[in-house]
């Protein structure tokens, strides 16, 4: 079954369908490959697909915990692709739509967790991120260069260039190889502009270039 895509803030779930993940967060417009291999993950899939199609993704703050506390903050994402393996995994593409608030948990009636998530403080995610300045854009591409050479990465910086401001921030943001908390630091920043600068100084600690600090 498919179903046309959320059309605005109203159309989103009240109550939705949670995956806790440490190390991945989903950003609005981002989109995020998962490999869904669990019992109970396979049945949130199942019941995703059978429904409205959509999932929630949250970092837990205990990645040890069977059922660890989780964050306040997290995405709900519509499943826009997604395959079945000869060995029983799913493979999905998430898009995220809009952040939530955690609200409640639910008592638990089915193998994965849901909750009750409120919108309202992320209602602007649903607009088109504005650009950034072009001297924010020009720093964060410098700090970016000196991150990798730290790291002793490389980068196709023709990509890197022809990326927009919210494709650059939102890649790097999923990709590099920041904490869980610090992941968390780049989800909650209340914008684009924002979400710039927590990366930007992100990759300054990671490469030594400003004192070391702790996010919470």
């Amino acid at each position: 079954m498919t179903l046309e895509p959320p059309a605005s803030p109203a159309d989103l779930p009240a109550t939705v369908r949670l995956f806790p993940l440490g190390g991945a967060i989903l950003l609005p417009r981002a989109v995020l490959p998962l490999n869904i291999f669990e019992p109970r993950y396979l049945a949130m899939v199942r019941d995703a697909m059978a429904s409205d199609q959509m999932i929630a993704m949250i970092q837990p703050r205990d990645t040890d915990a069977d059922s660890p506390d989780l964050y306040a903050i997290g995405t709900t994402g519509r499943i826009t692709q997604y395959s079945e393996t000869g060995d029983g995994r799913f493979l999905i593409s998430l898009t995220g739509l809009a952040r939530f608030r955690l609200k409640a948990e639910l008592p638990a009636t089915t193998p994965y967790r849901q909750a009750e998530v409120d919108y309202g403080a992320h209602e602007a995610d649903w607009a088109p991120a504005d650009p950034l300045a072009a001297a924010t854009r020009a720093h964060l591409e410098s700090t970016l260069k000196s991150y990798l050479e730290t790291q002793g990465l490389s980068a196709d910086w023709d990509a890197v260039k022809s990326a927009d401001d919210e494709s650059l921030i939102n890649t790097l943001a999923t990709v590099c190889p920041f904490s869980n908390a610090e992941r968390q630091a780049l989800l909650e920043a209340s914008g684009l502009p924002s979400r710039a600068s927590t990366l930007t100084t992100l990759m300054q600690f990671a490469s030594g270039e400003v004192g070391e600090g702790t996010l919470q």
